[in-house]
């Protein structure tokens, strides 16, 4: 049974890669979506693609979500315009690699705006929405396997990443009451538009991936799902790894 169908779901950073297949897989099962992205062309070009493959609807609404008055209008617009929210997916955020010992107080200010931030003002948002609804809900943090495991040049968006971990958790706590659930996926290396653009990336992370292969969108969309469905009900504070391995024996990509 599609216990999906007739839910609204918010999902962001989801112009491409990972948060549009997310979109995608939510609107077969029905579900009615405000899709965001930073890059406005991006937003209405995956909206209209999801409304021309599925029969739902699907709002575009672009804008950057480590924009905390932003964030808070995502969840305006969506109750305005959909009459509820029920699944959210927190998917924006950012990488800015350097080093260590040269990072700038300015990418790092940045990495924590998008992928702290944004994801925490987001939630608090979303779960005030749900609480007034009374009928629970669930919400989904992108993380990363850089959150388990050491990789060079990403301590500031590695922090982020545990961080967002940590708060799912936490969270548990601040909103079991209320029927909603807090979960995080963390992928490994990932297929798509960004990191194809490095064409030794998909190599590299076959040779270096237990499985074989770096993941699909479709691979991690698949987990997604299952923690916003209602067969996770029970399922809360828990992050998924989907790294076909890699962090049981995480060597690096630079060697």
């Amino acid at each position: 049974m599609n216990t999906n169908t007739s839910k609204v779901a918010i999902v962001t950073g989801a112009g491409q890669g990972i948060g549009l297949e997310i979109a995608i897989r939510l609107a077969k099962q029905g579900v009615r979506i405000l899709l965001n992205d930073i890059d406005a062309s991006l937003a209405e070009n995956a909206a209209k693609l999801i409304q021309a493959q599925v029969n739902t609807e699907c709002l575009f609404w672009a804008g950057d979500s480590g924009d905390i008055a932003f964030v808070q209008s995502m969840v305006n617009v969506t109750v305005a315009h959909f009459g509820s929210l029920d699944i959210v997916v927190a998917n924006a955020g950012i990488t800015l690699f350097g080093d260590f010992l040269t990072y700038t107080p300015e990418d790092f200010g940045r990495v924590m705006q998008v992928n702290l931030a944004g994801t925490f003002f987001l939630a608090q948002a979303a779960a005030k929405q749900m609480k007034a609804q009374g009928r629970g809900g669930s919400l989904l943090f992108t993380s990363s396997v850089t959150g388990h495991q050491a990789h060079k040049n990403l301590s500031a968006y590695s922090m982020s990443k545990a961080a967002i971990e940590m708060l799912a958790k936490n969270l548990v706590v601040e909103l079991s009451q209320y029927q909603i659930t807090v979960n995080t996926i963390a992928p490994g290396a990932t297929l798509t538009e960004r990191t194809l653009g490095d064409a030794n990336y998909e190599a590299t992370w076959a040779r270096i991936t237990p499985l074989g292969r770096a993941a699909s969108v479709a691979d991690i969309a698949a987990a997604a799902l299952f923690l916003v469905s209602d067969q996770a009900r029970h399922i809360t504070g828990q992050s998924l790894i989907i790294d076909g391995g890699w962090t049981s024996v995480s060597p690096s990509p630079f060697e």
